[in-house]
């Protein structure tokens, strides 16, 4: 069986440290905690689970901290995890499962991260992430943020087991973004996998007019890795829409839609269409009251293949539950009230919970039996 050392870099986790290790303590061999400046009860608390503490002097350089972390390792694998990530039991037993019988062959073990959830706390969104590295091969994580890990062995997929994210965090900070402009005034240049980051941070801080010339350049650049490209896309299309309601003339007001319709098209540049790109093609035509456009869009995007695998983000109501609930809409203002109820039974196949199919099954039921009357 496979050793393994969690390495956790953790600053001010106190609300959510013991639930993480509660989660996994009993699946890996040595747990080790780098703590980065915390005023709260995070040591404390991790000084329950190992003795195995150190402190590290915040730089505003995630991947430094993360080296310094698996410096300190000691078995043959290191895995990270952040505070607020866990293993649910049914995880948790597969990791152990695998543990046991996967990794003879593997430098590098990819895991699935699931970071957001439905009403029933099902997986709807995700991605593969490097999750454990064997010690004695190569490696290094690189990056002050969105750290990655690099490394040139072998590289397995973890079948059957996931890191779910459990942030209790209400509000995004700005922390990402003044790492990034720290790095910039330094003189330290933004590889590809930076500027498109860089410009993911200025959109989620509504610096639109900056994100779109950041993320424009990323694009240029042909060092960008395809599935970043993708992204990428998405964003800058988020970023024309919401452009259009600053100060502008007419005309160009007029161009925004077209605009933001050609960043999505933009991505079939770098592959075949994603369910993701396809569904906010559809979502866009729908705003601009292109139904029979959107139909098209939101019944290929059902069409599409989910890979998993790719590396990039997976959203898993992209291929089944936003197409139908959308196209009900759709076929509900094109006036097919029997394709657009159908439909919303099929959304609701997909989340059963969703307040918008509940809400659209009730409308249905209600107008079914106004025109019996």
């Amino acid at each position: 069986m496979a050793t393994v050392s969690l390495c956790m870099i953790v600053k001010n986790e106190e609300a959510v440290l013991a639930r993480c290790l509660d989660s996994i303590r009993d699946a890996v061999d040595e747990i080790i905690i780098v703590d980065t400046g915390s005023t709260d009860a995070t040591k404390e608390i991790a000084a329950h689970y190992t003795d195995k503490i150190y402190d590290f002097a915040w730089i505003d350089d995630f991947a430094a901290a993360r080296n310094y972390a698996f410096s300190k390792a000691g078995m043959e694998f290191a895995m990270w995890l952040d505070a607020d990530d866990v293993f649910t039991d049914k995880d948790r037993g597969a990791f152990l499962r695998l543990k046991a019988s996967s990794w003879e062959n593997a430098d590098l073990v990819m895991m699935r991260y699931n970071t957001a959830f439905d009403e029933q706390g099902e997986p709807v969104f995700s991605y593969y992430r490097e999750r454990l590295v064997r010690l004695s091969v190569p490696h290094t994580w690189k990056g002050r943020v969105h750290e990655v890990i690099v490394c040139a062995g072998r590289t397995v997929y973890a079948e059957g087991v996931a890191v779910t994210h459990r942030s209790v965090k209400t509000v995004y900070s700005d922390r990402n973004l003044r790492i990034y402009e720290r790095q910039i005034r330094e003189g330290e240049p933004l590889s590809p996998r930076d500027r498109f980051y860089y410009g993911r941070e200025l959109y989620y801080h509504r610096h639109y007019e900056r994100a779109i010339r950041t993320l424009n350049e990323f694009l240029a650049d042909e060092q960008g890795w395809v599935e970043n490209k993708i992204e990428a896309c998405k964003i800058l299309s988020y970023c024309l829409r919401e452009t259009a309601n600053l100060p502008a003339t007419p005309d160009d007001r007029d161009n925004h839609p077209a605009d933001a319709l050609a960043a999505l098209t933009r991505s079939f540049l770098y592959d075949l269409p994603r369910a993701e790109i396809c569904c906010e093609i559809g979502a866009l035509l729908m705003q601009m009251q292109n139904y029979r456009a959107a139909v098209f869009w939101f019944e290929l995007a059902r069409s599409l293949p989910q890979d998993e695998k790719s590396g990039g983000f997976v959203s898993a109501d992209s291929h089944g539950y936003l197409p139908c609930i959308q196209l009900c809409v759709c076929y509900y203002r094109l006036g097919d009230n029997k394709k657009a109820e159908e439909y919303n039974r099929m959304a609701g196949t997909y989340r059963p919970a969703s307040p918008a199919y509940l809400f659209n099954l009730k409308f249905f039921q209600t107008a079914q039996i106004t025109y019996r009357k």
